[in-house]
């Protein structure tokens, strides 16, 4: 498990908009229509500094607790129903984005800037598996590089294509029930199961509706239909461990995939005069909004939820 893997959503998005977000000046904050040498210096600084600082904290705070070894390689794609795997392409995705928009903002091409932001992404990704090559806990996944370069190409392949993107990734949360039973695994708080706790993520492919469809003048632009995935009762990465309560009683859960079809808001579409807005409506666009779904699961029978997904 990588528990750090959806902080680099906020981080990433949040160090690399902060050059943007903190001047009150609009035409700082506008996108340069020509390639701005001082503007494209302080991205590339500021990147730098991000990535040596994040990597830093990083390993500190995660991989120094636990043992190395040698360098080798570890296949966990059969682990927690892919949603690590799905993790990491949501992440390489909103890196990838974030970083394109501070390679416009400094006059970059379209295609510069696509190119550009894919690589900044794979570059962080690709450290963290190196980090986990040399940690004995894990191992360099071959899984987890494909997720990170399908995320990459998921949105420069966009850019490059479309000049926009109709399809994104997005990550829900709501709290699930099974944290309580391995805190030690799944999160001791809030803020560790947001983290943690696979069974109250979703990670959520998000199509603008507007943009592949024939739709009429005063459709709204913003508006997005959206496919999720979540897992329940998992306990164990591959397994469920034995479990009794209080009254020796054996606990088990049935694991088990599921799938959600809802609404959704793409906030970089919607139109605004403020210049402080577009970074902040790209920020939090990495999230799917709690709305109405329909789930699916195997064996279950269908059901709707109405804002959140319950257990």
């Amino acid at each position: 498990m990588k528990p750090f893997l959806l902080v680099l959503i906020v981080c990433a998005n949040l160090s690399l908009h902060s050059i943007q977000a903190q001047t009150p000046f609009n035409a700082f904050l506008e996108s340069s229509a020509t390639y701005n040498k001082t503007r494209y210096s302080g991205v590339l600084i500021g990147t730098g500094l991000a990535y040596s600082v994040s990597m830093t904290l990083l390993y500190q705070t995660w991989y120094k607790k636990f043992p190395k070894s040698k360098f080798h390689f570890f296949n966990d794609n059969g682990e927690w129903f892919q949603m690590d795997k799905l993790g990491h392409a949501t992440t390489a995705y909103n890196v990838a984005y974030g970083c394109y928009s501070l390679f416009r903002w400094s006059g970059k091409s379209n295609s510069q800037a696509s190119w550009g932001g894919a690589s900044v992404a794979m570059l962080f990704l690709t450290s963290i598996e190196v980090f986990d090559g040399f940690s004995d806990a894990w191992g360099f996944s071959w899984g987890d590089m494909a997720a990170n370069v399908a995320g990459s190409a998921l949105f420069a392949g966009q850019q490059l294509g479309y000049g926009e993107q109709k399809f994104s990734l997005k990550i829900g949360w709501n709290r699930s029930i099974y944290s309580e039973y391995r805190p030690d695994l799944l999160g001791e708080n809030t803020a560790q199961q947001l983290l943690k706790d696979y069974n109250g993520q979703q990670i959520w492919l998000s199509c603008n509706i507007a943009s592949v469809l024939p739709v009429g003048k005063d459709f709204p632009k913003w508006l997005d239909i959206a496919a999720g995935q979540s897992v329940s009762g998992l306990l164990g990465a591959r397994e469920n461990p034995e479990l009794k309560d209080k009254y020796g009683k054996e606990i088990k859960f049935e694991r088990r995939r599921r799938w959600f079809i809802g609404a959704d808001v793409d906030f970089t579409r919607i139109p605004t005069n403020i210049p402080a807005l577009p970074p902040a409506f790209q920020l939090i666009n990495c999230f799917k909004i709690p709305s109405p779904s329909i789930e699916f699961s195997p064996k279950h029978k269908t059901r709707f939820n109405v804002f959140f997904v319950g257990p």
